[in-house]
């Protein structure tokens, strides 16, 4: 195949191969957008928004640690719901405007019995204060990766700051396969939990590095207007390096759970105590 030419939309982008061909292929149709903001919030909400991913292994935890639950980079919902049908008390901590105005949706149409046990709150995960305690602070969906090094630390005081006594921190993260053939891109369609509709998802990340891009984008487009591209460069946190990090910060490790899927790389749930 031969070279093809980008379109505005995709230049100075950072796209490179497959990502930047599928929006080259749309033209001046293609409308970039961040995977969190205004047009991508909903694409994430389909695709992610109900996923049971790592629910399960978070529920099971969660049923022997009392108290209320302090749901971090809670998005639109996806952890903060099953938690409420847990029976806890949970505070949704969120810093798109976009994703929490999602959340914010979702709860107005549940029952008030549910509704009454969630506090949305907009903020920062790396600077936030309360004036409360948790019996658990979760951050699920790997979003740890979110931060960069020099917010983390900031985020390890503030969940110091919002534990309970033996209280848990509960944070997901990617346990690299270690036969990994380093492979530059992979790619799958996504069947979008809320609509049906279908994506393409293009990652791009090469084995060690220390981010990986993803793009998503509608896997049969209309054939005309414009066609929203949602793409969004996340860090990558392998597992040793976040173990380490938190016994730096005052962690002791209590457990650790492999969470079954997750394609390429699989996910792993932490259990660490403040000391």
């Amino acid at each position: 195949m031969g070279a093809m030419l980008l379109s505005p939309a995709a230049a100075g982008t950072g796209l490179t191969g497959r990502a930047a061909e599928a929006v080259a292929e749309l033209g001046d149709r293609a409308v970039l957008c961040d995977l969190y903001d205004e047009a991508g919030a909903p694409v994430y909400h389909d695709i992610a928004g109900t996923t049971p991913h790592e629910v399960r292994e978070l529920l099971s935890t969660l049923r022997r640690i009392p108290g209320p639950v302090l749901d971090l980079a809670a998005g639109s919902g996806r952890l903060t719901f099953p938690f409420l049908a847990l029976g806890r008390e949970v505070t949704a901590l969120e810093l798109s405007g976009h994703m929490i105005g999602l959340l914010r949706e979702r709860l107005a149409a549940t029952p008030a019995s549910l509704r009454g046990r969630c506090t949305p709150v907009q903020a920062d995960m790396s600077d936030f204060s309360l004036g409360r305690r948790f019996g658990a602070v979760v951050l699920g969906t790997t979003s740890i990766s979110l931060l960069p090094p020099e917010a983390r630390p900031g985020l390890y005081r503030c969940v110091r700051e919002h534990l309970a006594p033996g209280g848990r921190f509960l944070l997901t993260t990617v346990e690299v396969d270690a036969a990994d053939d380093g492979s530059d891109e992979s790619e799958i369609l996504a069947p979008g939990e809320i609509t049906g509709r279908s994506y393409r998802m293009i990652e791009q990340w090469t084995s060690g590095n220390s981010s990986r891009t993803v793009t998503v984008i509608p896997a049969d487009p209309p054939a005309e207007g414009p066609v929203h591209v949602a793409t969004t460069t996340i860090g990558v946190m392998p597992a040793p390096l976040l173990v380490a990090e938190l016994e730096a910060a005052g962690f002791a490790i209590r457990s650790t759970t492999p969470i079954p899927g997750g394609g390429r790389h699989h996910d792993v749930l932490l259990e660490a105590e403040a000391l």
